[in-house]
């Protein structure tokens, strides 16, 4: 999703004691991905 909004991944990190991926796309979007697949923004890009 993020590739189709044209969004530079600047940042992608793995935390291999909780399996989870953090990533900073752009400047201002912020998403968690859980071991289990879900995911959530950490912020809300719309406000």
């Amino acid at each position: 999703m993020l590739s189709n909004l044209y969004k530079d991944i600047k940042l992608f990190r793995f935390d291999d004691k909780t399996g989870e991926v953090y990533i900073l796309a752009g400047d201002d979007i912020q998403v968690i991905v859980y071991p289990n697949g879900e995911w959530e923004f950490l912020n809300d890009p719309e406000l």
